[in-house]
């Protein structure tokens, strides 16, 4: 049973479908097909409906979901890391931001 989707073939994070444990090894499922995605070992605890890292990503990369850049990480992010709003920055909240 996955643990996680991913939305389209180009994301770099998928949306967990149950709560994940830190140390848990999970599988993800594309949406598109229902393609068995990457297994990964989550690093942190990730809550029902929140982000995992399925690349490494660096500083000010582009965060990737619906096939749609959603923000920039604003440090590191592993493989396997909860992405949240401690590590990335959105898109729309920054345009929201810099308009007040």
């Amino acid at each position: 049973m996955p643990h996680f989707l991913i939305h389209n073939k180009n994301d770099n994070v998928g949306v967990a479908i149950t709560d994940i444990k830190a140390g848990e090894e999970v599988e993800g499922v594309y949406i598109e097909d229902m393609a068995k995605g990457p297994k990964i070992k989550a690093i942190n605890d990730i809550p029902l409906g929140h982000k995992i890292a399925l690349n490494n990503l660096k500083q000010g990369d582009t965060v990737i979901k619906y096939g749609r850049p959603i923000g920039s990480a604003i440090k590191e992010i592993k493989i396997g890391e909860h992405v949240h709003v401690h590590n990335i920055r959105s898109n729309r909240w920054g345009k929201w931001r810099k308009s007040q």
